[in-house]
């Protein structure tokens, strides 16, 4: 089978197309034949090596988490799913025509492959760092970066609890987060003092890393009400950073709730054939997305429609 594959650690030109092996399904586990891949910024920090000491790979390695298709291997322990099931979830070496998932949920109706594979990651991120904040029904929330994937998810489920959302954003997202339910600002000189004019700030969200963590702390007094997913600089201030964590399983099943009852949809922001994960990369690591980014790995039009229509 064809997947993404890179040899050593380095800029996106790292990634190649190649022949490998077919993986297979262990206990609790389900192979898909891949329809579509979500890119997250952890797959690019991962291929620049970011994370290698605290978690080296072995080389040459896969890419990718998040992945929708269809189920065409079940390993041992599986109930309730058959082969052929729509599903979506996380995984490992998603970038590939076939994939161990290792949480999964049945794919909604409402949605193409090409838009489940952007929900898994980013919804249980959201899910976390809300927890992690404690922002309660009632209270104000800023999000820094508030258009991409984290960020829209976050404002959805924020505001389906009925909290005051303001994000912050470039121009030109600006009407699409105040169609999320969002107030806005843009991030330019002055943001801090134009957010003031709204409120009290409750707790605070950093989903960039563009170095506004003084800001967020000065703007809400409180440092465990602060949460960065981008800055490593967080600990030097007090402010907490939010890793990898939580429950994959139960942050699938909330979003096909969310989902379901019309409450969160996260747009795709550009997609991609498989051969060009390099360009999906390096377009993922210059921001300013609205929703996500994902590769296409098999022509599914025919499936995505027979889905939608069940």
């Amino acid at each position: 089978m064809k997947a993404v594959r890179f040899a050593e650690y380095g800029s996106p030109d790292v990634l190649q197309l190649t022949e490998v092996p077919e993986p297979h399904a262990g206990p609790g586990q389900v192979r898909i034949a891949v329809r579509a891949a979500g890119v997250n910024p952890h797959d690019w920090r991962v291929r620049e090596g970011q994370f290698q000491r605290i978690n080296p790979l072995r080389l040459p390695s896969g890419v990718g988490q998040d992945a929708a298709g269809v189920i065409d291997e079940i390993g041992d322990g599986v109930t309730g799913f058959a082969i052929g099931d729509p599903v979506f979830g996380r995984g490992s070496n998603t970038y590939a025509e076939r994939a161990v998932l290792s949480s999964w949920a049945r794919l909604p109706g409402e949605l193409s492959f090409e838009e489940a594979a952007g929900y898994p990651s980013v919804v249980e991120t959201a899910l976390r760092i809300i927890r992690m904040v404690g922002i309660q029904p009632g209270q104000t929330l800023l999000v820094s970066g508030a258009a991409g994937g984290v960020g829209s998810a976050v404002t959805q489920i924020a505001r389906d609890r009925d909290i005051t959302v303001i994000g912050t954003a470039g121009p030109a997202n600006q009407d699409y987060l105040r169609g999320l339910g969002a107030l806005t600002t843009t991030y330019d000189s002055g943001w801090a003092d134009r957010v003031r004019q709204f409120g009290r700030i409750d707790a605070a969200l950093d989903l960039n890393g563009t170095g506004v963590l003084r800001e967020l702390l000065d703007l809400t007094g409180d440092p465990d009400k602060v949460v960065t997913i981008a800055d490593l600089e967080a600990p030097m201030l007090g402010i907490r950073f939010a890793g990898v964590g939580g429950s994959m399983a139960d942050a699938l099943a909330e979003a096909v709730d969310l989902i379901q009852r019309g409450k969160l949809r996260i747009p795709v922001d550009r997609s991609y054939p498989l051969a060009e994960a390099a360009a999906a990369h390096g377009d993922s690591r210059a921001g300013h997305t609205r929703g996500r980014r994902v590769l296409r790995v098999t022509d599914h039009s025919a499936e995505s429609q027979a889905n939608q229509s069940s």
